[in-house]
């Protein structure tokens, strides 16, 4: 899959293309469904289909000191907009010009002259433009001028909520991640470097791959049945802890992943940790031998929540 820029020309093969358009950070059931229909257009029209996001997102340029909130990085969004069947991710790079961009701008220089496009697809509450200047109906009419084809998409309810990435957020935030996982059809999973650490875990008996949090979303600290994606495309289940590790000091904010039956060292690979099951919140032990006879404990729920 190709990651376009709008600052460079649009390759001749991908002129006219259906343009899904929206941040899609998540990539929920909602956004899945303006991706589909995209996707939809552009096998009956014959035509490429790109999806198109922003980074940052317009909040963390507007609002810089917003707690990180993130659900996918932009790596993991392209491998789900490729999944999904499309051709190509624009990354729309959101700074000071673009966020005084007119709506009017976005349509005939953006969308119209530089990225050629034929038509887009959009969520019903998408705005953008200076100010929020743009909507689905303000999009429709400057796109007609242009000969683009605009059309929105409904939201996509799930027990009659409105399916959006402040649900999912909301869901991790309470330690609910089999809701989060609804929304997306997926786990939520946390992708990153392994660092070292302080190797306690292993003089435990329980060595763990640690994982900074970066810009994702926080879940809830605590205890987690998760599965890993190594390098090689290998996945494996395990047990997490994610939190400030309240047992020690100075607390240091981390994930730190117990692979089951694995004896390799993981350090400087990047691994993608799925959150499939809460299992407990985070405790201060009274010694370190009932915090060992707790890891036991967790381990054994892990395997039953993943079995």
């Amino acid at each position: 899959m190709k990651r376009l820029s709008p600052r460079q020309p649009i390759d001749d093969n991908l002129s006219g293309a259906i343009l899904a358009l929206g941040n899609f950070d998540g990539f929920h059931l909602g956004h899945q469904a303006v991706v589909g229909r995209a996707i939809q257009r552009g096998a009956h029209e014959r035509r490429p289909v790109i999806v198109a996001t922003f980074d940052p997102h317009p909040v963390a340029f507007f609002r810089p000191e917003t707690p990180p909130f993130r659900l996918t990085t932009l790596d993991q969004r392209e491998e789900l907009f490729a999944h999904a069947g499309a051709d190509a991710m624009l990354v729309f790079d959101f700074d000071a010009d673009l966020a005084a961009t007119s709506a009017e701008s976005f349509v005939s220089d953006l969308l119209a002259e530089r990225l050629r496009v034929s038509g887009v697809v959009t969520g019903s509450d998408f705005t953008f433009g200076r100010g929020r200047g743009g909507n689905a109906a303000i999009l429709a009419d400057l796109g007609a001028d242009h000969g683009i084809l605009a059309e929105t998409v409904a939201p996509v309810l799930l027990e009659g909520q409105r399916v959006s990435s402040g649900l999912v957020r909301e869901a991790l935030k309470a330690g609910d991640p089999g809701t989060a996982t609804r929304m997306l059809t997926r786990p939520f999973a946390i992708r990153g470097t392994v660092i070292d650490g302080d190797k306690r875990g292993r003089d435990f008996g329980w060595p763990t791959a640690n994982v900074e949090l970066g810009d994702y979303q926080r879940p809830a600290y605590g205890i987690y049945a998760v599965r890993v994606r190594l390098d090689d495309g290998s996945e494996h289940d395990g047990v997490a802890s994610l939190g400030v590790r309240p047992m020690f000091d100075p607390p240091k904010e981390l994930l730190e992943v117990h692979v089951f039956d694995f004896n390799k060292h993981l350090y400087g690979q990047t691994i993608e940790t799925s959150l499939v099951a809460y299992l407990r919140p985070e405790a201060k032990f009274d010694s370190v031998e009932e915090l060992k006879t707790q890891m036991e404990r967790d381990a054994e729920d892990a395997r039953n929540a993943l079995g």
